[in-house]
């Protein structure tokens, strides 16, 4: 697990939304903390967030969008196609960053290693040092309240950013909706 930021994602039929905080950590120094590490991609129709090295971060996002405008925007081939990339390149192989991708239709976390995996329940999923703290929370907060998916984000990034040290409450929020 990297520690460098929490980035939270979820999504229903009709709204995808992603968060992340703004906190850029070396070792123990906080040297930013209104870093963006959240964006939209393919017209608008897709969301992404990484954790990790931020150079490592760029260079998957710009590769990453190769995929889904040689795909146009279909989510499930780009990222099927960007693991088959990821897997057979030994530089990629060794980049120290992961991505969560996401539109109405499908969520993903894209790890280190080039694998894709489809969270069980197919909307909600988080990464990064804050990662477990935040998806607890908006596992209790979408099960005992009546939150908007944005809101649950944000919260749950919230409380996220009070109990990791490697997460601060400068939460910046992207959404996808109908």
């Amino acid at each position: 697990m990297f520690h460098a930021t929490t980035i939270l994602a979820y999504k229903t039929d009709k709204k995808a939304v992603i968060g992340g905080d703004g906190q850029v950590s070396f070792g123990d120094t906080v040297l930013k903390g209104n870093a963006t590490k959240i964006r939209t991609l393919y017209k608008n129709q897709i969301l992404a967030g990484f954790a990790g090295s931020t150079a490592d971060a760029f260079n998957l996002f710009d590769m990453f969008e190769a995929h889904l405008e040689t795909s146009k925007g279909d989510l499930l081939k780009a990222v099927i196609n960007f693991s088959k990339e990821w897997r057979k390149d030994k530089l990629l192989r060794r980049l120290e960053a992961m991505m969560i991708v996401l539109n109405k239709k499908h969520i993903f976390i894209l790890t280190g290693t080039g694998d894709v995996v489809e969270p069980e329940d197919g909307k909600i999923c988080s990464i990064g040092s804050g990662g477990n703290y935040a998806i607890s929370a908006a596992r209790a907060l979408e099960k005992h309240t009546t939150l908007d998916p944005e809101e649950l984000v944000r919260e749950s990034l919230m409380i996220a950013g009070e109990l990791c040290i490697y997460t601060n409450q400068n939460i910046k929020i992207l959404k996808i909706e109908d």
